[in-house]
């Protein structure tokens, strides 16, 4: 089995890449396992780390599911042992993946959080200089002793042992806040849902699913924002890939309908863009009724070059919903440089996760395709550093 490692990594140094300077000293120390499974990669293989951020509530389990269905692999579920009939764990794996919650690397637990009056969104909440050890760790290849977030009562457990697979996806509110970390990613991944989506989705989820008022949503909120905007929304800039999650621009009023916008920055390694029709080109597209059902307000596509926080970058962009997911074959067939291994494939992942939230929109859709650019890339440059190890073989 292949061990090469992608990690989705959320890091923070001493002395940050937003200026902030930490002064606090770790609760835990870290000793790396002695255990390695280096012996087991194969000549050339190499770590791959890649970064994924987003706001909790989000849409990054829904990606994760995404993704780790892409790779394939046998049953995907909790990571097994250590409590007897009680563990406690956010950690999801598979034959060949492992999915790692950056939550369990609080820095206090729920207690101490009301002591600090901090939020877990600001950096001086989160251990970040062991998570960087850990993630080194698992990158040379050896086995961690990963602490665990318990988010049933808030308390920081008995660590749990994680083992490298060939893919470790690690997801959270922090990847690219860490100059470190930053220079070691092959790629950087942000799930952008703007203030008017978040608010449309917390009133569903709090007002009518959990019995909220309004006003407590909307101090929920509030009180979030300044941490968000300081600590994550920054991160945008560095983020390789930007899924943007906008209110419709179909209908004014309408806060179901998504405009959901796939920003990808030019120039980086093994990652082509996709585009539409024509590359490079501008384009605004509604597709043909009899080919793509769709009910009121109907569905435009956009693709275009353009600017994102400085960076070249080219967008693809929907506004609207599916109403038949089989059809969705027609779009695929207009894009290019989808990164799927045969025509209709993106159909064909989208219809096995039709249940998923977001499938019917440019969500799902666009974290669809997101998973297969990571794969190509994963692919890529596994390639790459088997042909260079060869080639060092030959000439030693």
């Amino acid at each position: 089995m292949k061990h090469t490692i992608l990690i989705l990594s959320s890091l923070l140094s001493a002395t940050t890449g937003f200026g902030l300077t930490t002064s606090y000293t770790s609760r835990r120390s870290f000793t790396p396992s002695t255990k390695t499974s280096l012996a087991a990669l194969k000549d050339g293989e190499k770590v791959i780390l890649i970064g994924v951020a987003a706001d909790s509530g989000c849409g990054k389990s829904t990606f994760m599911r995404r993704l780790t269905n892409i790779f394939g692999g046998e049953s995907v579920g909790p990571l097994g042992g250590g409590f007897p009939e009680s563990w406690e764990t956010n950690t999801l794996v598979s034959d060949k993946t492992t999915v790692i919650c950056l939550d369990d690397f609080h820095l206090n637990d729920r207690a101490g959080r009301k002591v600090t009056k901090l939020t877990a969104l600001d950096a001086r909440e989160n251990n970040f200089d062991l998570m960087y050890e850990q993630l080194a760790a698992l990158k040379s290849g050896k086995t961690i002793q990963k602490p665990i977030y318990n988010h049933v009562n808030g308390t920081l457990d008995t660590p749990e042992t994680i083992e490298p697979t060939p893919i470790v996806i690690i997801e959270g509110l922090h990847p690219m806040y860490d100059s470190r970390v930053r220079d070691l990613l092959d790629f950087s991944l942000y799930l952008d849902i703007s203030d008017d989506v978040k608010f449309a989705w917390k009133i569903q989820r709090d007002m009518e699913e959990r019995g909220h008022s309004l006003e407590s949503i909307k101090a929920s909120i509030e009180a979030r924002k300044p941490d968000f905007d300081q600590f994550v929304g920054p991160q945008k800039a560095y983020s390789d890939l930007t899924i943007q999650v906008l209110p419709t621009e179909l209908v004014e009023g309408d806060t179901k309908t998504l405009r959901v916008r796939m920003i990808q920055k030019e120039g980086v390694a093994d990652f082509s863009p996709t585009y539409l029709f024509d590359e490079g080109s501008a384009i605004d597209w509604t597709p043909c009724g009899r080919k793509l059902s769709c009910s009121f307000p109907g569905i435009k596509f956009k693709y275009g070059p353009d600017t994102f926080f400085d960076n070249e970058v080219s967008v693809v962009e929907m506004d609207g919903t599916f109403d038949n997911l089989q059809e969705l074959v027609y779009v695929e067939s207009h894009l290019s440089n989808t990164s799927t291994k045969f025509y209709g494939e993106l159909t064909q992942q989208m219809l096995k996760l039709a249940d998923a939230p977001g499938s019917d929109n440019g969500t799902g859709f666009f974290q669809t395709l997101a998973a297969f650019k990571i794969r190509e890339l994963y692919e890529k440059k596994s390639a790459a550093n088997k042909l260079a190890a060869k080639n060092a073989k030959q000439t030693a």
